[in-house]
C-alpha cells in the first residue's frame, strides 16, 4: 500500500548515535505540502519471534525490560545476528537458546512494525510446533525464565492486561486467525 501523495522526502540525514542494539538518526524532510521538518528515529536490524504452541499449551518467557523498568511474559524472540540471515534461521537459533527447544513445523505469520512512529524495526512472526528438547543456551547478559501455560490462561492474561508485550499479542492472534491454534 503506497500513497505517494504522503510520501515525504528525505533531503538530509545525520547519524545521532551508534550503539550495540541500534543507531539513531536525524532527518530534515520535504513534506508533501513543500514544507520542511525534522524526522528522529531508531535504525533496528529486524528481528524474529516465535509463538512456541505444544497441544493446549504455550511457552512464553519472562524477562526484566530495562527500558520500562519492568518483567514482561513474551514470546521467545531476538534480533538478527548478521545481514542477510534468514528470519527462519533466527527463529530456530532464539527458540533453542531461549526455551530448550527445536520445532519440527514452522509456520510463517507474517510480520509487523512495532514503533513505525520512530522506529524501522520490523518483527518476522512464527508458529512453531511439535519440539524435541535441546539445551537452553542464552546470551550472556541474557536473564529470563520459562514458563508453559494453557493457551485459555494465556488469553485471559492478555484480556486482563497482563501480558501486554506487542509481538506476543499479533503473534496470537495471527496464529489464531490464520487456524494455526
Amino acid at each position: 500500500m503506497s500513497l505517494e501523495h504522503l510520501e515525504e522526502k528525505q533531503l538530509k540525514e545525520e547519524k545521532i548515535f551508534s550503539g550495540v542494539l541500534l543507531d539513531v538518526r536525524k532527518s530534515t524532510v520535504e513534506l508533501p505540502n513543500g514544507k520542511e521538518s525534522t524526522r528522529e528515529y531508531v535504525v533496528h536490524p529486524g528481528a524474529v519471534a516465535v509463538l512456541p504452541v505444544e497441544g493446549e499449551y504455550v511457552y512464553l518467557v519472562e524477562q526484566y525490560r530495562f527500558p520500562i523498568r519492568n518483567s514482561l511474559l513474551e514470546i521467545p524472540a531476538g534480533k538478527f545476528d548478521k545481514p542477510g540471515e534468514e528470519p527462519l534461521e533466527c527463529g530456530k537459533r532464539e527458540l533453542e537458546e531461549e526455551i530448550g527447544k527445536k520445532a519440527k513445523t514452522w509456520e510463517y505469520l507474517g510480520y509487523i512494525y512495532t514503533t513505525p512512529g520512530f522506529s524501522n524495526e520490523v518483527i518476522h512472526l512464527y508458529l512453531a510446533k511439535d519440539f524435541e528438547n535441546t539445551e537452553m543456551n542464552l546470551d550472556e547478559d541474557e536473564f529470563l525464565e520459562v514458563k508453559k501455560l494453557k493457551i485459555d490462561e494465556f488469553e485471559n492474561m492478555i484480556m486482563k492486561n497482563e501480558i501486554t508485550d506487542a509481538k506476543t499479542i499479533a503473534a496470537y492472534t495471527r496464529a489464531k486467525l490464520l487456524g494455526g491454534i
